[in-house]
């Protein structure tokens, strides 16, 4: 019984070991520029594009997802942001929005 329980317990030490940490990152959306955005260096150009729809939708209180223009609009963001390479993410998405 004693050597069952030993192997149990250094089979969990040994998985949790191998586990990701699962480190909480934040990101200051405001900050990242177009550079980072196209390179893929603070997240996937998709993930920062929909959380860029979920940001100027929820100023519009808008709660409806169309899943065709958020498509187009990150397909915009990509291009504006190639002719801005300086700018942020966050004002080329501005400059993109509909007003």
């Amino acid at each position: 019984m004693h050597m069952q329980k030993s192997i149990f317990l250094g089979t969990l030490l040994a998985l949790l070991a191998a586990a990701p940490a699962g480190a909480q990152v934040t990101v200051d959306v405001s900050k990242i520029t177009c550079e980072q955005y196209l390179l893929a260096r603070v997240a996937t150009p998709e993930k920062i594009a929909i959380w860029l729809s979920g940001y100027f939708n929820g100023r519009r209180s808008n709660t409806v997802v169309d899943v065709k223009r958020l498509e187009d609009s990150e397909k915009r963001l990509t291009e504006n942001c190639r002719n801005n390479y300086g700018k942020t993410v966050l004002q080329a998405a501005e400059e993109i929005a509909p007003k």
